[in-house]
């Protein structure tokens, strides 16, 4: 009986062996930080489908730049990954990943030569999110303040001209935003509330194409306010700066039938 013990435990020791073997974590070869780097730039270029259009996995190449990062924190080839998982969000219209991935960057290292790069991408992830001007312009504000932050931070940087011309899209934007309240409030002869937003646009966007019509409409409010005097100087300014605009025409005779 002691010999047929002692011989199930000889069987027993290669199966209990067996299943501790199945139990252990495989761990399997992980291809270096510049294989994985070039997979992921050749998941973005993406593949031709019947000759009709280009399919791009970016979820497949965000999860190969992931694996950089995790398995090669330290590698030059993290950082760049980094940065190309904020770019296959933007590609992909996942604005708001993207531009957490952008802003970490920044954040990570402020003194790369991609810094400027990655603010001029977070203004354009705000940027594709811009309503019409009838609309709420939380996102045109935003993209603001990374074009300036831009700007002040990285004055010569290629992107910082970029950032200027698409600024000055964006204050445009916001100018007429001001101009269609305003109006709003002058249709309902709400002239008080409709003069501050003539008045804010005036100050806040001057040159940007809506001076003389605001300068006008400023004018018709103060009329209607009882403040002629003010009314009219506002119609000599259009007429002495603006003389060519069908507004000129109109401020004369606004000043006409005050004699």
């Amino acid at each position: 009986m002691f010999a047929r013990a002692i011989l199930a435990g000889l069987v027993a020791i290669p199966l209990l062996l067996a299943c501790a073997s199945n139990d252990e974590p495989s761990f399997e070869d992980v291809a270096p930080a510049a294989e994985l780097y070039a997979d992921g730039l050749k998941q973005l270029e993406g593949r031709n489908i019947l000759g009709l259009y280009r399919y791009v996995d970016f979820g497949d190449a965000i999860n190969v730049f992931q694996s950089i990062i995790d398995n090669y924190p330290y590698s030059e080839f993290a950082v760049k990954a980094e940065l190309r998982i904020a770019d296959a969000y933007f590609q992909d219209g996942r604005y708001d990943e993207a531009l957490s991935y952008y802003r970490d960057f920044s954040d990570l290292h402020p003194q790369h030569e991609k810094v400027p790069f990655t603010l001029l991408r977070s203004a354009m992830c705000h940027y594709h999110q811009v309503r019409s001007v009838e609309r709420d312009q939380t996102s045109t504000r935003e993209a603001l303040l990374e074009l300036e932050q831009l700007i002040r931070s990285h004055p010569f940087a290629e992107e910082a001209s970029e950032g200027e011309v698409l600024l000055r899209e964006l204050r445009g934007r916001l100018a007429r935003n001001e101009m269609r309240i305003g109006d709003f409030y002058l249709e309902r002869e709400e002239f008080q509330s409709a003069a501050e937003r003539y008045r804010g646009l005036l100050n806040t966007y001057p040159g940007l194409g809506q001076d003389v019509e605001a300068l006008f409409k400023l004018g018709v409010c103060y009329e209607n306010m009882k403040r002629q005097d003010e009314a009219t100087r506002l119609f000599h300014v259009i007429v002495e700066n603006f003389p060519d605009t069908s507004l000129a025409a109109a401020a004369r005779e606004h000043i006409s039938a005050v004699r």
